[in-house]
C-alpha cells in the first residue's frame, strides 16, 4: 500500500479509498433520463356546427421514463384529444409535441405510421379483439409492421402473454375468455411490440371491481418494470395507483 493510496475503514465499518490529495473520492450524479414526451404550448381545435371547440388549450407537459400517470377530468374536458395526439393518431393545431426528438405536430405520415407501429403501444376500454382469432394470433397481429421471422414472432407473442398471465390460454378465443383475461390480452397485443410508452384509454371501464383489480396489478406489475403508463380514467382507483394524477379540464391540464 503506498501513502498515495491507502485503505481507512470510517466510523461505520465501511471501506473508503483516499486519492492523491487526501480526500475521499466523489462521484457524478446521476443525470436524469430525458423526457419521452415535451409538450409545449399545445392547442387543438375543432370547427363544429359553426363554432370552434377548444380541446386544448395551451398544454404544457413533460413524462419522463418510468412514469405512471393518469389523465381524469369531465367529460369533454379534452382527455381522448390528449391521447390521440400523444399517440401520433392527430396533430395539434398549434404547439409542439416531441416523442423523444421527433416533433409529432410536423412528422411526416410515414415517420408516424412508424412510431405508432414501433414506440406506441395502446389500449381501450373496448377490447378490440378478433374473435375467430386466439389469443395468441390476436397478440401475433400487433408484429405484421415490424417484418420479424416466425420465430421471433413466437418468442415474442408468448412472453407477452406471459407478462399478463396468460401463458396457458394462447389457444383460446375471445369467447372463451373472461372479460379480465380479454383485456390482459389486449394489453399483451400492445406489449408484444416492446414500445416505449403504454397508453390506455379507460382500460377498466368494462370491467367489474375484481378484473378492474387484476388489470391494475398488470399495469401495476409492467410499470415497476420500468414500462412507462398514461391512462386516461374516470376511476379513482386506477388513479390511486399512479406516480403522477393529472387533471384535464377545460382544454386545461394540472398536476393533482
Amino acid at each position: 500500500m503506498t501513502a498515495a493510496s491507502e485503505s481507512i475503514t470510517d466510523t461505520t465499518g465501511d471501506d473508503m479509498t483516499m486519492t492523491d490529495t487526501g480526500t475521499a473520492p466523489t462521484t457524478e450524479p446521476d443525470q436524469p433520463a430525458l423526457p419521452i414526451y415535451r409538450l409545449a404550448e399545445v392547442t387543438r381545435t375543432y370547427s363544429q356546427k359553426n363554432r370552434v371547440v377548444h380541446a386544448l388549450a395551451g398544454v404544457d407537459l413533460e413524462i419522463r421514463p418510468g412514469d405512471f400517470v393518469t389523465i381524469q377530468g369531465p367529460t369533454g374536458g379534452g382527455k381522448s384529444t390528449l391521447l390521440q395526439l400523444l399517440g401520433a393518431l392527430d396533430r395539434p393545431t398549434s404547439g409542439t409535441i416531441l416523442l423523444g426528438d421527433t416533433d409529432l405536430g410536423t412528422a411526416g405520415d410515414g415517420a408516424l405510421h412508424r412510431i405508432r407501429a414501433h414506440e406506441i403501444g395502446f389500449v381501450f376500454q373496448g377490447f378490440n379483439l378478433i374473435p375467430t382469432l386466439t389469443a395468441g394470433e390476436n397478440v401475433d397481429m400487433a408484429l405484421e409492421p415490424l417484418r420479424l421471422s416466425k420465430a421471433e414472432r413466437a418468442e415474442r407473442v408468448a412472453e407477452a402473454l406471459a407478462r399478463v398471465g396468460l401463458a396457458d390460454r394462447a389457444d383460446h378465443r375471445p369467447g372463451e375468455l373472461s372479460g379480465g383475461q380479454q383485456q390482459r390480452v389486449a394489453i399483451a397485443r400492445a406489449l408484444v411490440k416492446r414500445p416505449r410508452v403504454m397508453l390506455a384509454d379507460e382500460p377498466t371501464g368494462n370491467l367489474d371491481e375484481r378484473m378492474r383489480d387484476e388489470i391494475l396489478d398488470v399495469l401495476q406489475g409492467l410499470n415497476d418494470g420500468g414500462l412507462t403508463l398514461v391512462v386516461v380514467t374516470h376511476d379513482s382507483a386506477v388513479a390511486r395507483r399512479a406516480t403522477r394524477r393529472l387533471r384535464l379540464a377545460n382544454g386545461r391540464i394540472a398536476e393533482l
